[in-house]
């Protein structure tokens, strides 16, 4: 398989970040994602209006973000079943700068999602230092389970991000995406793009373009989608259709992954109902 090219945005006029913010800052926003193949992703770039953000002459950027979770997956269950109080907590760095943030999102009552980010420092971003716990310690949530974290699934992709001002959207396209498990096994999606629209509520016209060529918004999640392909056993619920078409993916036994890890892991037997899971996401 040959190694995609970058998307074609040389031509298309640049956008600064401060731009960006001021023009598209949506701090209440609607986010549709779509998954489709890269020559769908390099035709949206021929919308009019459309503008890139460029930083430091750069318009693509390289991302690696590592997600912690404990070992009996509590944030990946309380994504996987839909509970109305989850929480994620990752690094995220951005390659080019060397910069990284620690971020934790958390999923409130009213189903809003809020992200929080505190400045950490790159070379220890696959690891959570007591500075990082007492920053996650301040979740009552996550706090119970802080000490259990540890780091389960690294992706990495490139992103460009477009900005489109006449509906003051964003549009975000993610390729090369490459997930990473903790034992070293990992998928990539070499010929796919992840699109994401982040609008006031309303479709932006890239919404419209992708549903003109019959492509709909899906469920994936770069941590759930990723961790489930590389992790057989846990329960895939929402992002089951994604994991079958793009991920080769196949439905395994109930308890599975419980029987693998032997009878002396912490990890639950997938197949048990609801109440057999953490008490941490059944809140």
């Amino acid at each position: 398989m040959t190694e995609p090219t970058p998307l074609p945005v040389g031509d298309l006029p640049g956008i600064s970040l401060a731009e960006v913010t001021a023009e598209a800052a949506l701090l209440s926003r609607k986010d549709r994602k779509y998954l489709v193949p890269l020559d769908v992703a390099r035709g949206l770039l021929g919308q009019d209006g459309l503008r890139v953000l460029e930083i430091d002459g750069r318009r693509t950027f390289h991302y690696e973000s590592v997600y912690f979770d404990t070992p009996d997956r509590v944030s990946y269950l309380a994504a996987a079943h839909k509970r109305r109080r989850r929480f994620k907590v990752r690094t995220r760095s951005y390659l080019d700068s060397g910069l990284c943030s620690l971020e934790v999102k958390t999923r409130e009552r009213r189903g809003l999602t809020e992200k929080h980010r505190m400045p950490y420092a790159i070379e220890r971003r696959s690891s959570l230092d007591d500075e990082a716990l007492a920053f996650v310690d301040t979740f009552e949530r996550i706090a119970p389970v802080s000490r259990r974290l540890e780091p389960v699934l690294t992706t990495r992709y490139e992103r460009t991000t477009l900005v489109e001002p006449e509906s003051k959207s964003r549009i975000t396209i993610d390729t090369n995406l490459v997930v990473e498990a903790a034992d070293g096994s990992s998928r990539s999606l070499p010929d796919m793009a992840v699109v994401e629209t982040k609008t006031s509520g309303r479709p932006c016209e890239v919404d419209h373009v992708l549903w003109s060529q019959h492509y709909r918004p899906v469920k994936i999640s770069k941590y759930g989608t990723g961790l489930a392909a590389l992790t057989p056993g846990l329960p895939a619920n929402k992002w089951n259709r994604v994991l079958r078409a793009h991920f080769g993916w196949t439905p395994q036994p109930s308890g599975s992954l419980a029987d693998a890890q032997g009878p002396a892991s912490n990890t639950p037997a997938w197949g048990h109902t609801f109440s057999a899971y953490p008490s941490e996401i059944r809140n």
